[in-house]
């Protein structure tokens, strides 16, 4: 028997689904750009909360991923758990992992609570998303050695160490070039986490204020 080299044959899907036409997901960017030798074997895809849940649910299928990650908020946290639900039926063989500040603050309860997700990456992404896909494509660590994560193993919940925050300035600039972004807003990052407390706001979990290099900035 021949090994089968997984890297040529596993398709990633990153999804978002933003608040309008003109928004895009900055994570999804970020996540494609960190995955060093997988960044070729990521696609994104971008949808909004006014389209309808068949027609992204169609999208998804005719891609037929084999790991497809979902950034959640507020405001797109119900049609992503139905679009999930649906995915789960027609797509069984599917990995589908969350993230986001709407599935991370309780990980072990969201992920108790729903069958249809296999894992949940858990605050920043970017180290983590490259090692859940080793994982899966390279086998070269397993989940409970991944930091920051959430997963199922049968009936049971696990949750690794937290992941510490990651170096910012390391991360690579997330786009590759900006004219698919024709009128739309670009978001850049030249700051992550938040000094306040605001009772509020998933933020103010975060105390780790961090910097991107201002010459970095610059030349970005």
């Amino acid at each position: 028997h021949v090994p089968i080299d997984w890297s040529f044959i596993m398709k990633i899907l990153l999804t978002a689904i933003n608040a309008k036409y003109i928004h895009t997901n900055p994570a999804l960017y970020s996540l494609k750009a960190s995955a060093k030798q997988y960044r070729e074997d990521v696609s994104l895809a971008e949808f909004t909360i006014n389209h309808y849940t068949d027609d992204i649910l169609k999208a998804i299928y005719k891609e037929k991923p084999d790991f497809i990650g979902f950034s959640c908020y507020i405001w797109n946290i119900s049609m992503v758990e139905e679009l999930c639900a649906e995915l789960y039926k027609v797509l069984p063989e599917t990995k589908i992992w969350l993230g986001g500040p709407e599935v991370s603050y309780d990980a072990k309860e969201y992920l108790e609570m729903t069958a249809f997700v296999d894992g949940i990456m858990i605050g920043e992404g970017e180290e983590t998303f490259k090692e859940v896909l080793g994982h899966y494509i390279d086998h070269n660590i397993e989940l409970d050695e991944i930091r920051g994560i959430a997963y199922r193993n049968g009936a049971e919940v696990i949750i690794t160490d937290p992941r510490p925050p990651v170096n910012f300035s390391m991360l690579p600039f997330p786009y590759e070039e900006v004219t698919s972004f024709e009128n739309k807003i670009i978001y850049y990052e030249t700051i992550r986490g938040c000094p306040y407390s605001c009772s509020y706001c998933l933020s103010s979990i975060d105390k780790h204020v961090r910097l991107r290099d201002v010459e970095l900035v610059k030349k970005e």
